[in-house]
């Protein structure tokens, strides 16, 4: 059996997450997706499988779109939210700015 999964990929895992669930769940041998998305993203996350590998071309160039909420207030040490806050102060964004 060939084929290919999309999958909403949930946040916190990686793609290489899925892949090897997917591998264990239905012991497959060859697999793969077709472009990664952040550990932090959810959404679309294309995966094939055995001889529809071979057309995973089709979708590698693909645009991505992200949609996301940006809190201007902290700086983590790892520049992420995934870090430890190192500096905290209030910060005013005018529309002007953002323009």
């Amino acid at each position: 059996m060939s084929g290919i999964f999309l999958i909403n990929k949930e946040k916190g895992m990686t793609s290489f997450d899925v892949i090897y669930h997917l591998r264990k769940k239905f012991n497959i041998k060859k697999i793969g997706h077709t472009g990664t998305l952040d550990p932090f993203a959810t959404g679309l996350l294309i995966v094939c499988f055995n001889k529809a590998t071979k057309l995973s071309f089709l979708f590698e160039d693909l645009d991505k779109a992200y949609e996301g909420r940006i809190i201007f207030d902290y700086l983590y040490d790892t520049y992420d939210v995934t870090g430890k806050i190192v500096d905290e102060k209030k910060t005013i964004i005018t529309q002007d700015q953002l323009t």
